[in-house]
């Protein structure tokens, strides 16, 4: 074997290392951007649901209105037991509703 041949047959080595180095990483590049694509998918189905899930303004109103009408139903309730007991106990006294003010 001669010099240039063995020369031929380094780089050929070489080469042929280079190639599988090369491709290897390729594949390892190619995964990588298949598992993003993958999480960047789960991610958007995610801001998706999440986004469905928000409480609309009618539903929210509509709540909101139901819990002050009942609360208001039950501090008229607790009035008119407090003006009951305060005409039994002082019975010259005339209680005077708030709603009777505002009018």
């Amino acid at each position: 074997m001669d010099l240039q041949q063995a020369f031929n047959l380094s780089v050929a080595l070489v080469a042929v290392f280079g190639g599988w180095w090369m491709k290897t990483i390729y594949d390892t590049l190619k995964a990588l951007r298949d598992g993003h694509e993958q999480i960047k998918e789960k991610v958007q189905a995610i801001e998706v649901l999440v986004a469905g899930e928000y409480v609309k303004q009618e539903k929210h109103q509509q709540d909101l209105d139901a819990l002050s009408s009942g609360l208001f139903k039950k501090l008229d309730r607790i009035e008119d037991k407090l003006d009951a007991h305060l005409l039994s106990s002082h019975p010259r006294v005339v209680p005077v509703s708030f709603h009777e003010k505002e009018q």
